[in-house]
């Protein structure tokens, strides 16, 4: 069989949730099924460490989508012309986007509608291409597949999708974080706080992932203790301007906050076996990677109370209303000072990491290939 892929978000050094998602099951099902042939279709030049093995065809389409107006373009021209030319069995699409008026199977997968949630998050000419094209891309694929129940039951609800044509395939945690001994957590405060504990939030720093919240409620947990415990946030700014910025720039104890910006995987993965909690109290996600992330690095998660995150925090978590900086502080006093309370959560994150790895994930989409191969 010929299997058409859209492989926009596998970008070098860029990796972001979905397209982690992306590579992470092609590098898997590419490798796994040498019988089937597989055509990347990308938007722009591509690193030639995404064409995983010998099956796997790249091609690049036109425009690149990096807007909606090429979006459009790129998703109802671009890749239907090459699709005629590869005359592929079947297209699948592991970010959401498909063309709408294919007439070969499609499999979709859609991670979340924070955009119906929060379209205050959303700019208004990206809005508009959502509420108009969504819809479509969810009602024309043959068959759907997303990250949690959550995320399964509002697709249904929203776009009036049967539950039974959307699989559940949840997400996976990267196999590079780790447990650090106490040893190798020192090494790495030493590093990064100057030896202090601290706690880790790590994401696009964006408005959805409620840093301002977050840093109001480190200055509530500072004003409680005297002690030197740090804030390390990881995330590229691109939008700090604005309410987040201005909360940092009025924070009480903004001195003990360590903005690294972006970083690499390796560095994540130190700072995140060494953290005394993951901080990730955002107020809309589909799945939540840096939850999952962390039981593998056997550390302990304050996160929030909306949409996916319960589901998949579990019993592994101390769970907060985002919203209230005052809860996220109490969660934050509650880890710093209960040694019983952290063991316990990671212990049950221990018990939960095997729910979300990368092998089961691809697992489980390609039994939703195989549902929707002719």
């Amino acid at each position: 069989m010929k299997i058409a892929v859209n492989t926009r978000l596998l970008l070098k050094n860029r990796l972001e949730g979905i397209g982690q998602f992306t590579y992470e099951n092609l590098r898997r099902i590419t490798r796994q099924h040498p019988e089937h042939q597989f055509f990347f279709l990308f938007d722009r030049k591509f690193d030639e460490s995404f064409v995983f093995s010998d099956n796997v065809t790249p091609v690049v389409a036109h425009p690149q989508a990096r807007h909606p107006y090429l979006w459009y373009l790129f998703f109802e021209y671009g890749i239907p012309f090459q699709l005629r030319k590869i005359k592929p069995d079947l297209f699948l699409s592991t970010d959401g986007w498909i063309p709408t008026g294919l007439k070969i199977p499609v499999v979709n997968v859609i991670h979340d509608l924070n955009f119906l949630h929060h379209p205050e998050f959303v700019p208004p000419v990206v809005r508009r291409y959502y509420d108009r094209f969504f819809p479509k891309f969810a009602r024309n694929a043959t068959r759907l597949a997303t990250v949690s129940e959550f995320s399964r039951q509002d697709i249904a609800k929203s776009f009036q999708v049967p539950t039974d044509k959307i699989d559940l395939v949840f997400s996976g945690s990267n196999s590079a974080y780790k447990p650090f001994d106490k040893e190798q957590q020192t090494a790495v405060k030493q590093r990064f706080t100057d030896g202090q504990e601290f706690f880790l939030f790590v994401g696009l720093i964006h408005k959805r992932k409620n840093l301002d919240n977050i840093f109001k409620a480190f200055d509530l947990f500072k004003d409680s203790r005297s002690d030197s415990t740090k804030l390390v946030v990881v995330g590229d700014k691109k939008w700090w301007a604005g309410e987040i910025e201005d909360t940092y720039l009025q924070m009480r104890h903004r001195e003990d906050v360590i903005m690294l910006g972006r970083q690499p995987l390796d560095v994540v993965c130190e700072l995140t076996a060494s953290t005394l909690g993951v901080l990730y109290a955002s107020l809309f996600e589909g799945f939540g990677l840096p939850i999952v992330d962390a039981f593998n690095a056997h550390v302990p998660v304050i996160t929030s109370n909306v949409s996916a995150m319960p589901e998949i925090a579990g019993d592994a978590a101390l769970i907060v209303d985002p919203y209230q900086p005052q809860d996220i502080a109490e969660a934050m006093r509650a880890l710093r000072q209960d040694d019983e309370l952290r063991n316990r959560l990671i212990e049950n994150g221990k018990a939960r990491q095997n729910l979300f790895t990368w092998d089961r994930t691809a697992a489980l989409l390609w039994a939703t290939i195989e549902k929707t191969l002719p």
